[in-house]
């Protein structure tokens, strides 16, 4: 066989393999594209990961990766507002999270000890960096008044939603310059008690000062300062706000906690609520509750979760234990 007889011959084994390749190319493609069961097209369910097929619903393949965004946009306007890269900002911190933090720990990427030099130099650009975040004393400000809204919220159990409120309220105290003549620690104390009120999980003035730097007379003249001059709209504490944790911290039953209720709902058909504490009357309805279910929790137990005296809590529960008495039907 001459030379150019083998070239050919190689040309045109070359172009078989490339055929056979294709084909096969084809074949994996149209077996990807249709059910092995029974021809019918597949389609691709994201909000399951899973591939299945359109007529009889064979699953195909499951537990895939989903490499879309997490939330869902029903049009452009709320898929370039839901967009984000990194962590959502957020009014609880000072520079609503968008600055960088340097860690605490002198360690490298592989948890391995840095060297003297390399933590003395560390240390600095940690020092640089708190300089730069707080660039002046309003955001001193801001930063030293968050810091205080945290601990205390955390102290008291407070969810996020809370701190986020009271955070925004110190805000517009600061843009409005609302501070002069009050301390920090007093707007954010006050700050905090509005926000637990307005979202339904207030704690009483003796639980917050007792978590606060400030006295309870100063909280409660800022508190007043700061709802009238902000146009803060708190209803008055309402005692069926404090039965859940009350409930909860005594590990009484649900059924105590629908009695509870029904006495304080009662007591408010019948006028007992004015001019009485709303901690004090919540305290005296779960005692009477457990009464009435039979429950084993002594007046001193719930004075210690409620943080009121014992005497309150006799007083109050015998109101009780009447007006549900009266408004009961003849």
């Amino acid at each position: 066989m001459t030379d150019t007889n083998l070239r050919a011959y190689r040309n045109e084994r070359a172009d078989e393999r490339t055929d056979e390749r294709e084909d096969e190319t084809t074949a994996r493609a149209d077996e990807q594209e249709h059910c092995p069961e029974c021809g019918g097209r597949l389609i691709s369910d994201t909000e399951h990961a899973e591939t299945l097929c359109g007529d009889c619903g064979l699953v195909v393949e499951e537990d895939e990766i989903d490499r879309g965004p997490e939330w869902r946009a029903f049009d452009s306007a709320e898929k370039d507002q839901k967009s984000r890269v990194g962590a959502p900002t957020t009014k609880m911190m000072h520079d609503q999270g968008l600055s960088t933090n340097i860690g605490w720990q002198d360690k490298d990427a592989y948890g391995r000890a840095l060297s003297s030099r390399q933590r003395q130099k560390m240390q600095r650009l940690r020092t640089w960096n708190e300089r730069f975040r707080t660039r002046d004393s309003k955001e001193r400000n801001l930063k030293q008044a968050l810091g205080e809204i945290d601990r205390m919220a955390s102290a008291l159990g407070l969810p996020e939603n809370v701190r986020e409120t009271a955070s925004v309220i110190y805000r517009r105290a600061l843009e409005e310059d609302l501070l002069p003549g009050r301390s920090i620690e007093g707007v954010a104390t006050a700050s905090l008690y509005a926000a637990a009120r307005q979202a339904g999980t207030p704690r009483s003035l003796d639980e917050i000062s007792a978590v606060s730097r400030v006295e309870k007379m100063e909280l409660t003249r800022t508190y007043r300062y700061i709802i009238r001059e902000l146009g803060l709209e708190v209803k008055p504490a309402d005692p069926e706000h404090y039965v859940p944790r009350f409930v909860s911290d005594l590990d009484l039953s649900d059924e105590t906690e629908r009695m509870a209720r029904e006495l304080l709902e009662s007591a408010r058909k019948e006028g007992v609520h004015s001019g009485k504490s709303p901690v004090g009357l919540a305290a005296a309805g779960v005692y009477a509750a457990a009464l009435l279910t039979n429950e084993k929790v002594t007046q001193n137990e719930v004075s210690d979760v409620a943080n009121i005296s014992e005497v309150t809590i006799r007083n109050r529960y015998k109101e009780l234990l009447e007006a549900s008495d009266s408004a009961a039907p003849a």
